[in-house]
């Protein structure tokens, strides 16, 4: 298998300019890619389980997809660093 660079152009994510986050976020929202996705998995959505809960059209759904099992390690990190910063202002996380 080769390695193949990560793609760079998204059609419906973002980053946005307001976030220590470097994540993405779908174009228009406040809405991680990474909530959409966790939200999959979570909750066993299949594609069409998503489109009707998200209402966003079947690209965005794949391309959320794609970016998140691209991305982990950067999801990871932030996900810690969230938890370091709500720890940081005496948040309890069990």
């Amino acid at each position: 298998m080769t390695n193949q660079p990560a793609k760079t152009n998204w059609k419906y994510l973002e980053p946005s300019p307001n976030s220590w986050r470097k994540q993405l976020y779908l174009k228009g929202t406040r809405i991680k890619a990474s909530v959409i996705y966790s939200d999959m998995i979570v909750n066993e959505m299949s594609e069409a389980d998503a489109l009707y809960n998200w209402d966003f059209p079947l690209e965005a759904i794949h391309e959320i997809i794609e970016y998140c099992q691209t991305h982990q390690e950067l999801l990871q990190s932030e996900a810690l660093e969230e938890r370091r910063r709500l720890e940081a202002k005496g948040v309890i996380i069990s």
